[in-house]
């Protein structure tokens, strides 16, 4: 079970395969089930899907947005941190929680995986990286939330 601050950042493609969308919304679920804080960019797509699942579970929901305009925000997040960063935000992002799960992606989901590692943050994939050295796999949902436990008892 999390500690009351235990955050878990989520990155993705706001335009992803419906694999994608339902490996992010099931992760979300068990990450909000759990007791962890969801932190994404905020937009559609995996971090919206992230952000249902956890809401569904009863847990709580970040958004990072690029821009300055909250409504630009998910409808599935509770707190809405509007930045005016623009790709920037992804810095943000991948060092708010205590490890980052990446679900497929492009450029900007390799960006806040080179923050995460580069600032020593464990760092999951699932699909499209798994060429990058020092990143673990995960198959499925479960496989990606037993590496966030993972992370939070090495924390301890």
């Amino acid at each position: 079970m999390a500690g009351p601050f235990s955050t878990v950042s989520i990155a993705g493609s706001a335009d992803a395969p419906e694999e994608d969308l339902a490996f992010a919304r099931r992760l979300g679920y068990l990450l909000g089930s759990s007791g962890y804080t969801v932190v994404c960019g905020g937009g559609p797509g995996v971090m919206e899907e992230a952000c249902r699942g956890a809401r569904d579970a009863g847990g709580l929901t970040v958004g990072i947005l690029p821009g300055t305009d909250p409504s630009e925000g998910n409808p599935c997040l509770d707190i809405v941190l509007p930045t005016g960063l623009g790709l920037g935000r992804n810095r943000a992002v991948a060092l708010a929680g205590s490890c980052l799960v990446a679900v497929g992606g492009a450029n900007g989901t390799l960006s806040e995986i080179a923050y995460a590692l580069q600032a020593g943050r464990p760092v999951c994939c699932h699909g499209t990286w798994s060429v990058i050295p020092g990143v673990a796999q995960a198959a499925t949902p479960e496989e990606a939330f037993s590496f966030v436990e993972e992370c939070g008892r090495r924390r301890s």
